[in-house]
């Protein structure tokens, strides 16, 4: 029932959407993808990122990544084994067309530590790849609106050399950023508008 209800506001976007969508549903619902990464793209689970709204490019990619092994998150193992590339590609879409936005349960906004993590943004230059306002662009990942545990694990990782991406450039901007720097720059773009 939430598939259809999905299924119809996607049909706003466009009629290109709707059908790439049509097609996503039987799977995102058989996969259980809203299970972990929520009904409507947006995560309440710890450490689960939010993909609503997400680049397309991006999560074909992790999607790839996944299925083919590439990627290690023993979660993702399952949902991901066998999708076929235009699966990929229609799952991708379904996420991207839905609204993203933060969920009202992230808590409060910390001035100082939220003015902190924008000094580390400007450091880091994040908005050169992740754009002004950290929407990301085809491969590039949106990461405003997603969830703060969620990015200061990621970054975590990226520091300490965990996680790669599709190169390594995510582990140079990171390295040698404190655990504290690490955490100010989550707090600023969960809560960026």
């Amino acid at each position: 029932m939430r598939a259809l209800a999905l299924l119809a506001g996607l049909a706003l976007a466009g009629p290109a959407a709707a059908q790439e969508a049509a097609r996503a549903a039987p799977v995102v619902e058989a996969r259980q993808c809203g299970a972990c990464h929520g009904p409507d793209g947006r995560s309440t689970l710890p450490e689960m990122p939010s993909l609503a709204g997400q680049q397309p490019d991006f999560l074909v990619i992790q999607l790839i990544l996944f299925r083919e092994g590439l990627r290690d998150v023993p979660a993702m193992a399952e949902p991901a084994r066998g999708l076929t590339d235009a699966q990929v590609e229609d799952i991708a879409a379904w996420f991207a067309a839905l609204p993203s936005g933060p969920k009202a349960d992230r808590g409060p906004r910390v001035d100082a530590l939220a003015a902190r993590g924008a000094e580390v943004s400007a450091a880091r230059n994040c908005n050169a790849c992740h754009g002004a306002g950290y929407s990301g662009r085809a491969n590039v990942p949106r990461i405003n609106h997603q969830r703060e545990d969620y990015l200061r694990h990621a970054l975590l990782q990226y520091r300490d050399g965990t996680r790669v991406g599709m190169d390594t450039q995510m582990n140079g901007v990171m390295h040698g950023l404190g655990d504290a720097d690490i955490a100010a720059l989550a707090h600023h773009l969960a809560h960026a508008p």
